[in-house]
């Protein structure tokens, strides 16, 4: 008797229950996949998963920052060649340097070269191992800089920019003054430095013997 129970219950189960649909399988997919894209389920990856930032170029950063704070971003169809400081003609000069290329700016230390030429040639160079940070560079009535890896370049005909610190060093030196905002001061009879009192930026260095 209790097996007929069974059997009967299962029976009226079996007659009430809904025949099951033919969209069923495609439903289930449907709701896998809006759980895979989940916001949950993306953070639970992205938990799991380890982070590896992208590589920073030291170069490319710091000619960003210095070039926003400088206000380059001028760029001329002509390029002077590269410099051969092996010709007949330049003195060449290496020391170390603090450049502030701003009031707001931290101080960067570095390794500083600057080659001259009686003409008024020159070409200085400013770098902290193994970056570039700053090269300035004038042959005949043409100048040219750059700022980092070539991130930013100026170049043009006739008197450099008087706002770079780098077109004023060679004559600062040579005694021939200085232009616009900056004043130049020999600390001792090897440094000395350079200053724009509107900007706030500063030059101070010296030469080896």
């Amino acid at each position: 008797m209790h097996d007929e129970s069974l059997n009967l219950g299962a029976a009226a189960i079996g007659s009430n229950a809904r025949p099951r649909s033919s969209r069923g399988p495609a439903l289930l997919a449907v709701a896998r996949q809006s759980a895979a894209n989940s916001p949950f389920k993306k953070w639970r990856r992205s938990a799991e998963t380890p982070l590896r930032p992208e590589p920073v170029k030291f170069g490319r950063v710091a000619a960003l920052l210095l070039g926003a704070s400088l206000g380059v971003s001028c760029r001329s169809p002509v390029r002077l060649p590269p410099a051969d400081l092996s010709a007949p003609g330049y003195r060449v000069q290496q020391g170390q340097a603090l450049w502030k290329p701003a009031k707001t700016r931290p101080e960067l230390a570095g390794e500083l070269l600057l080659a001259t030429k009686a003409n008024g040639d020159f070409f200085v160079q400013f770098t902290k191992t193994p970056f570039t940070l700053a090269t300035a560079q004038r042959v005949g009535d043409q100048w040219q800089i750059d700022l980092g890896s070539d991130d930013y370049r100026c170049r043009g005909h006739g008197p450099p920019p008087v706002r770079f610190v780098w077109f004023q060093l060679p004559a600062a030196l040579a005694g021939a003054g200085v232009s616009g905002n900056w004043s130049f001061e020999r600390v001792t009879t090897n440094s000395w430095k350079l200053e724009n009192h509107r900007t706030g930026e500063t030059l101070e260095g010296g030469f080896f013997p």
